[in-house]
């Protein structure tokens, strides 16, 4: 009896919790259902609030339904497409930007400063407010009409940096010995494996690419604040803001005052009395589906259909965080035979990775341009696979800040043998049917044989990668490898190397890909590919199997916080196989 009431117990038990995470999923269906079919009716003479506290990335990620922490993301097509929508709508008097540390790339944070500026061309205001304002932020803000910091806050103008981890002496403690093969004096993503530090030549190519995208953005605050560059130079590298007196005395801010004192300015601004607060609208009240689709309200059949490209390169469907080559391989191939589809954009944001994958895309580029125009649109960074799956479009448009270039493969293969042997106590024995069945092992120590065999095969996939590049870019293989070698560049130096065509931003390009089209400004409409997945059928997906891991990696990220990027730049090692086309390091500039 007693075992029988025990397992009652525990079925009445197991009933409960079932019943109880049912209940948590079906409330959460609702509320994704009602945030999507209930958007707030938007109040005359109001303004739009951007925060931007979320990572800013191309389509964006409506994460806040998830159980494991909120993972979501701001989609730059929205935000600059409820910037361009605020421009027209009679009810939204001005742009409040209530900033903090903004988390984007160099070339998106441009586009959105574009969009504002834009924006003030229809007469009105944007107001900038901080408390704490990172050099990132600070860029967004100069364009404000009024910029309020804190008087107690902190303004960053100090320039940009990078700094990359090195592994050798953890590999040295823990008994791992990688083997390096590489092609290209400047292709380093392989060095924090081996080395304590920078080699001359990464120095020399991150200072180079960092000064230049450093004085692109010193000279756009000079525009906007009117200050003159070489001033506004010396201000950033003598680091002479170190509070916010110092920000308003060299004319970086215009006001020192508290949120209230901000709220004062938009009073005016709207004519409101001082005892009414200004109606503020957050951008996720104010974004809609339809504003990602700029041709949304045109009812032409003509299609451009863009491509967004993100993350790394890797082999197979992947999932939502890269570009896995079978789905993207179907996405252009799937624009390319569809013949409402006049022309392709293929909006990039990678720093590259499987050889094999970008290989595999790039020939569906291939094909697609010789039946209609398809034109590349480099965003924060297109390098090496990033690169690679660029080169056979007609034409390359690249920010004076994107990072691009690191023409160049690797491969590491680690050998774990000491880390088993002398610090597990674990010994490996095998048997083969031949003398190199084993190969590729990370078990035991490569024989010199072995070693020239596989820098062989990363020489030949070096030199077919660039001389498809030098075919793309229509110069000869030879002047093509002198730019090549890995070296990364910003989006500056490669226009005047020759490695893109035009200087410009994502209208740019889909501008280029109507005109090439012969299609009007009125005669088309944006298709974006690869569909990507709603609210809802993330959060089914997640009680489901998915063909990825999204909610170990959610749970990743809580529990590791900011330890995280060290365990997946691990795992990124870990999931080199092959031949790899990526950028050196992870690229993190602040």
């Amino acid at each position: 009896m007693r075992q029988f009431l025990k397992f009652v117990l525990a079925t009445i038990v197991g009933l409960a919790a079932f019943s109880f995470i049912g209940f948590l999923i079906l409330a959460a269906i609702i509320g994704v259902a009602a945030s999507a079919g209930d958007k707030k009716e938007i109040a005359s003479n109001s303004v739009l609030e951007l925060k931007l506290n979320e990572p800013l990335t191309e389509r964006g990620r409506d994460d806040r339904f998830s159980f494991g922490g909120n993972n979501s993301s701001t989609g730059l097509v929205n935000l600059k497409a409820a910037i361009r929508r605020a421009k027209g709508d009679s009810d939204i008097k001005g742009i409040l930007l209530n900033l903090g540390i903004v988390q984007g790339g160099m070339a998106s944070l441009e586009e959105v400063r574009d969009a504002l500026l834009d924006f003030k061309k229809s007469g009105k205001f944007v107001v900038a407010y901080h408390e704490i304002a990172s050099e990132k932020s600070f860029y967004l803000a100069s364009v404000a009409n009024e910029i309020y910091l804190n008087p107690q806050g902190t303004l960053e103008f100090n320039g940009l940096s990078s700094e990359v981890m090195f592994y050798k002496r953890l590999f040295d403690k823990a008994g791992i010995q990688p083997y390096i093969f590489r092609v290209g004096s400047f292709k380093s993503a392989v060095e924090p494996f081996f080395r304590e530090n920078f080699s001359d030549s990464a120095r020399y190519q991150t200072v180079s690419f960092l000064n230049s995208i450093n004085g692109y953005m010193v000279g756009q605050v000079a525009k906007s604040r009117g200050i003159d560059p070489a001033r506004l130079k010396v201000i950033s590298d003598s680091m002479l803001v170190h509070n916010a007196p110092d920000a308003l005395r060299l004319k970086l801010v215009t006001k020192l005052g508290y949120f209230d004192e901000a709220q004062d300015y938009m009073r005016g601004k709207l004519d409101l009395a001082k005892d009414k607060n200004p109606n503020l609208v957050s951008l996720s009240d104010y974004t809609e589906e339809k504003d990602a689709d700029e041709r949304e309200g045109k009812t032409s059949g003509n299609r451009i259909a863009v491509i967004y490209a993100e993350g790394d390169i890797v082999t197979g469907r992947g999932s939502d965080d890269n570009i896995g080559s079978t789905k993207f391989a179907e996405a252009i191939r799937k624009a390319r035979l569809d013949e409402k589809v006049k022309a392709v954009v293929l909006r990039i944001n990678s720093p590259g990775g499987s050889s094999l994958a970008s290989d595999i895309i790039y020939r569906e580029v291939l094909l697609t341009k010789k039946v209609k125009p398809i034109i590349a649109s480099m965003s924060d960074v297109a390098a090496s696979g990033g690169y690679y799956i660029a080169m056979a479009c007609d034409t390359i448009v690249a920010h004076p800040n994107s990072i691009t270039g690191s023409i160049g493969v690797f491969m590491v293969l680690p050998n774990i043998q000491p880390l088993l042997a002398d610090k597990l106590g674990i010994t490996v024995d095998r048997v083969t049917t031949g003398k190199f069945s084993d190969l590729p092992t990370i078990t035991r120590p490569l024989s010199d044989f072995e070693r020239r065999t596989i820098q062989h095969e990363v020489d030949n996939t070096y030199a077919d990668f660039t001389s498809k590049a030098a075919l793309g870019r229509h110069m000869p293989v030879e002047r093509l490898r002198r730019l090549a070698s890995g070296r990364v560049w910003s989006g500056l130096e490669a226009k005047s190397n020759g490695l893109v065509d035009v200087l410009g931003d994502y209208q740019d390009a889909l501008n280029i890909a109507a005109a090439r089209a012969h299609l009007a400004a009125d005669d088309y409409r944006v298709q974006r590919l690869p569909r990507q997945k709603s609210s809802l059928e993330s959060l089914l997906a997640r009680f489901g199997a998915g063909d990825d891991d999204e909610a170990k990696v959610r749970a990743l990220k809580t529990e590791l916080g900011p330890l995280y990027p060290a365990y997946a730049q691990y795992q990124q090692l870990m999931q080199m196989r092959g031949v790899q086309a990526r950028l050196p390091y992870t690229l993190d500039i602040q």
